[in-house]
């Protein structure tokens, strides 16, 4: 995968506890074939003195996803939740208040509860594409989406 120097990111964690979270990045640097190092957007080194930099295997990055605009979600829909910092996979098994929705995520068997403004339509990058969860696509409008600061919403 080529990744210029500076573009941002997302990068996928395998470690328990961190298994189908996505968290954004910025690449600093090459390191040979098969890594980079990046510096995250949202976690912090110990003692909040600056963003966590690590070295990343390549098939742990991936560009960031378009942004999906949707105005809501069906039950069944695959999603990534922003919370702790980072987006993670789950589905809609309901909806509460309207535009509040009921997340399950498979990894932990929890369910947590989301405004609409925190989730977004999952997707897969696949062969250089990228590929909506949504069933419909037809309706959906893509389009690029700057990484920023957000804050992470969880409700009881």
């Amino acid at each position: 995968m080529d990744i210029p120097v500076g573009s941002h990111v997302e990068i996928s964690s395998n470690e328990d506890g961190f298994l189908g979270s996505y968290y954004g990045a910025k690449v600093i640097s090459r390191v040979g074939k098969e890594k980079f190092r990046i510096e995250y957007t949202t976690l912090f080194a110990n003692k909040q003195k600056g963003p966590l930099k690590e070295g990343v295997r390549v098939s742990d990055l991936r560009p960031v996803p378009p942004q999906i605009r949707v105005s809501s979600f069906n039950v069944l829909d695959k999603v990534d939740a922003y919370d702790l910092d980072g987006w993670w996979v789950g589905r809609v098994t309901g909806r509460r208040d309207g535009s509040k929705y009921i997340v399950h995520f498979e990894c932990s068997g929890d369910e947590y509860v989301y405004p609409v403004s925190a989730l977004r339509v999952h997707q897969e990058y696949e062969n250089g594409q990228w590929v909506p969860s949504q069933q419909n696509t037809r309706t959906l409008q893509a389009f690029d989406m700057n990484i920023g600061s957000r804050n992470t919403w969880r409700f009881p």
